[in-house]
């Protein structure tokens, strides 16, 4: 089985020693997405707005393997305070059809780099 980095520069370049994902065969492994605006290089305001640009990160790097939110079978979300769950869900709902949930697990967290409100990394199968 091949196993390669990805990179795209439409995501958040990693802020430490790891990769953006791992292509491991016809398995995509992506790192946890910060929710970082790609326009300004910083974290988003709010949850919301984190978590949205958590998503569209992952968006990116699924799209550069041919990949979308369809092929996403679990993610994990980090919260830095568990009380912003259905804020987040609100947003994270929106990226997958109804119906079309991966799996998933979502855990608080007692902080997050750069001061992060949520983070979100997922496993995608082509």
């Amino acid at each position: 089985m091949e196993i390669k980095p990805v990179f795209t520069e439409n995501a958040p370049a990693p802020i430490g020693p790891y990769v953006q994902a791992k292509m491991a065969g016809d398995t995509l492994y992506i790192s946890g997405q910060l929710g970082i605006d790609m326009k300004s290089g910083e974290l988003a305001d709010g949850v919301e707005a984190q978590a949205e640009c958590a998503m569209e990160n992952l968006a990116a790097i699924l799209k550069c393997q041919d990949l979308g939110f369809d092929n996403v079978v679990k993610t994990t979300i980090f919260l830095a305070d568990m009380g912003d769950f259905a804020a987040v869900n609100a947003v994270y709902a929106k990226y997958f059809g109804e119906g079309k949930y991966p799996a998933r697990s979502c855990i608080q967290v007692a902080a997050l780099p750069k001061g992060g409100l949520v983070e979100v990394e997922a496993v995608a199968v082509r």
